[in-house]
C-alpha cells in the first residue's frame, strides 16, 4: 500500500525530470538561434542570463510575490480583528514547530476570494500568506490544513522551485519574441550552412517554446501540489482538515465567487488553489491550469494511509 512517503518520493522525482527538461529546453532554443544566426555567442548569452535571472529571482523572490499580491504582513497593533490575526499567527507558528522550520512572515491579503500562497527562497527566508475570504470562511481544523500544506512547501522547497519555474517561463518566451521579430525584419540568412531542417526544426523550436515552457511549468506546480497535500496532511494528522478547506475553496469558485483582485499568470501557480475563479473552470483555463482538479487533490487526500506513519 502506498504511504505518505512513497507519494512524495514519487512526485519529487518527476518534478526534478521535469526541472531538467526545462534547462535542457533553454538550452536547445539557445542553440538553434545561435546556429541560424551563426553567431556562438547567442547561446553563451542565453546561458549568462538566465543565470544572472535566476540569482535575481533566487534573492528577491518573496518581496516581488508579496507585493504583486498585496500582502502585508500581519501587525496586531494596527489590525483592525486583531483576535482573528493573533489566531492566525498562533496556528504559523505551533505548525513551524511541529514541523521544524522557523516561524515565517505572516501576511494578509485583503481580498474575499479564499487563498494562500508561501514563497521565499528558503526556509529561513519565508512567508505565508492567506486572503481575508480564508480566514472568513475556513474553520480552525480546516486553516490548520491550509497551513500546514503552505509551510510544506517551503520545508520542501517548492518556493524557490516555483519562482525558478516563473523566471524560466518568462526567460523563454522573451527569448523566442526577440528572435523570431529578427528574423520577421531580416534577420542573418546564413544559406551556406547546410542544415536545412535544423534550421526549420529551430524555427518551430521558438514559435512553440513558450507553449512548452508554460506546460512544464503546469506540470511542475501540479506535481508539487499533490506532494504538499501528502506533507501538510501527515503534519497535522488529520487529512479531512485539508480536503474540506478545498472543498469549500472549490465552491467558492463553482458558485460565481469572484476571483484574486490581483490574480496574474506568473503568480498564480503559487496559490493553493487557481485564483482565476469560475473562468478557469472551463474550457482552455482548464486546459492549462496551473492546479490539478480539486477533486483528484480532495480523493489522494482522503486516501492517504497517515496511520502507516504514525
Amino acid at each position: 500500500m502506498a504511504t505518505l512517503y512513497t507519494q512524495q518520493s514519487k512526485n519529487v522525482t518527476k518534478t526534478w525530470l521535469l526541472m531538467g527538461a526545462f534547462l535542457a529546453l533553454i538550452v536547445a532554443v539557445g542553440y538553434f538561434a545561435s546556429y541560424y544566426y551563426a553567431n556562438p555567442f547567442i547561446l553563451y548569452i542565453a546561458i549568462v542570463f538566465s543565470v544572472l535571472t535566476n540569482i535575481t529571482g533566487y534573492w528577491f523572490s518573496d518581496t516581488i510575490a508579496l507585493k504583486m499580491s498585496g500582502a502585508v504582513e500581519v501587525d496586531t497593533t494596527k489590525s483592525t480583528n486583531p483576535e482573528r490575526d493573533r489566531e492566525l499567527i498562533r496556528i504559523v507558528e505551533n505548525l513551524s514547530i511541529t514541523a521544524g522550520l522557523p516561524m515565517p512572515k505572516v501576511c494578509i491579503i485583503n481580498d474575499p476570494a479564499p487563498n494562500a500562497f508561501a514563497t521565499g527562497r528558503n526556509k529561513e527566508h519565508s512567508a505565508v500568506a492567506v486572503t481575508t475570504g480564508l480566514l472568513d470562511r475556513l474553520d480552525r481544523n480546516e486553516l490548520e490544513g491550509v497551513i500546514a500544506h503552505e509551510l510544506a512547501h517551503i520545508g520542501n522547497r517548492d518556493t524557490l522551485i516555483a519562482t525558478v519555474a516563473v523566471i524560466l517561463v518568462g526567460l523563454v518566451s522573451i527569448m523566442s519574441d526577440i528572435l523570431l521579430r529578427s528574423h520577421m525584419h531580416g534577420g542573418n540568412n546564413n544559406n551556406n550552412r547546410g542544415g536545412g531542417i535544423l534550421m526549420i526544426a529551430g524555427i518551430i523550436l521558438l514559435v512553440l517554446s513558450p507553449i512548452f515552457a508554460t506546460m512544464l511549468q503546469m506540470a511542475i506546480s501540479r506535481k508539487r501540489e499533490f506532494v504538499a497535500d501528502a506533507t501538510g496532511a501527515l503534519l497535522t494528522r488529520y487529512s479531512e482538515g485539508l480536503a474540506s478547506a478545498l472543498e469549500k475553496i472549490t465552491s467558492y469558485s463553482t458558485q460565481g465567487g469572484t476571483p484574486l483582485k490581483k490574480a496574474s499568470d506568473a503568480t498564480a501557480h503559487m496559490y493553493i488553489a487557481n485564483p482565476f475563479g469560475a473562468k478557469a473552470l472551463g474550457g482552455l483555463h482548464k486546459l492549462f491550469s496551473t492546479h490539478p482538479p480539486a477533486e483528484q487533490r480532495i480523493k489522494a487526500l482522503r486516501s492517504l494511509d497517515i496511520s502507516a506513519n504514525s
